[in-house]
């Protein structure tokens, strides 16, 4: 879906069910832009587990907020009944990923792949009994969640994906 120029529209007209479109910039990180690659390249059957962990993962696709390039990340799968759980934890570290603030700014410029094909998606930051419960799951599906929670003085933002037009 990558093709168009990045500055083509501004975030504003961005909305739920559009293609992330524009130039794409690969991670920084050697094992995320790897494992992105293979996920996408086998449509979901290679390269689909965190590392050696045996965990399952997501592709997660957003538009920088100030770039307005295409942005991919591997994140830990956390799914229920059809949304899934992103949590910003950035393995305990004192600021918040950047694909946090890409979807704080555009919450509908977001596409999930888990499987073969990417799907769109919105997110939605959730606080109070909403975030426990998504805690809960986030943290049966990943447990050192809460190590990273310790590990930092910041909060960790938790943000819910529905699928675009639910």
């Amino acid at each position: 879906m990558v093709s168009r120029d990045a500055g083509a529209l501004a975030p504003a007209e961005y909305h739920a069910g559009m293609p992330i479109e524009g130039d794409y910039e690969p991670s920084t990180w050697d094992w995320v832009r790897e494992q992105v690659a293979e996920y996408e390249a086998s449509g979901g059957e290679r390269a689909n587990t965190l590392l050696d962990t045996g965990l399952p993962i997501i592709v997660l696709t957003t538009r920088g907020n100030k770039s307005g390039k295409v942005r991919k990340h591997a994140l830990m799968r956390v799914e229920h009944e059809g949304e899934y759980a992103l949590v910003a934890s950035q393995g305990g570290m004192p600021t918040n990923p950047s694909w946090y603030y890409n979807l704080k700014a555009d919450p509908g410029a977001l596409e999930i792949q888990d499987g073969p094909v990417p799907q769109d998606y919105v997110a939605r930051e959730v606080t109070g009994a909403e975030k426990e419960l998504w805690w809960k799951r986030a943290t049966a599906a990943y447990p050192p969640y809460d190590e990273y929670q310790a590990a930092t003085t910041r909060v960790i933002p938790l943000l819910v994906a529905s699928k675009a037009g639910a």
